[in-house]
């Protein structure tokens, strides 16, 4: 097997997955909170910026993979409107 880090320990690749999952399952509910804090709500600005240089009009589609809460696909969906799509993905599923 593969050896990874994960902080300060050597760990094997499958367990920084089973790991790295575990950290979010752990956050996932305050997650946006948690950016918030650690940006200094500097996350808020460069998602608004993201949303205004996808430059999405009505009818577009739009694929966010690793989209954690869902906070920019929401904007997005409001952005494409009802006749667009929106795919939001994340590999942790309490994201």
């Amino acid at each position: 097997m593969t050896q990874t880090h994960f902080g300060y320990e050597t760990v094997d690749e499958t367990e920084k997955a089973t790991r790295v999952r575990g950290v979010f399952d752990s956050v996932a509910k305050k997650y946006d909170v948690m950016n918030d804090l650690m940006s200094g709500g500097m996350h808020r600005a460069w998602k608004k910026y993201t949303v205004a240089v996808a430059n999405l009009k009505a009818g577009d589609k739009a694929l966010d993979i690793a989209g954690g809460t869902g906070d920019l696909a929401r904007a997005f969906a409001k952005r494409v409107g009802p006749t667009g799509l929106v795919v939001h993905t994340d590999i942790n599923e309490a994201m």
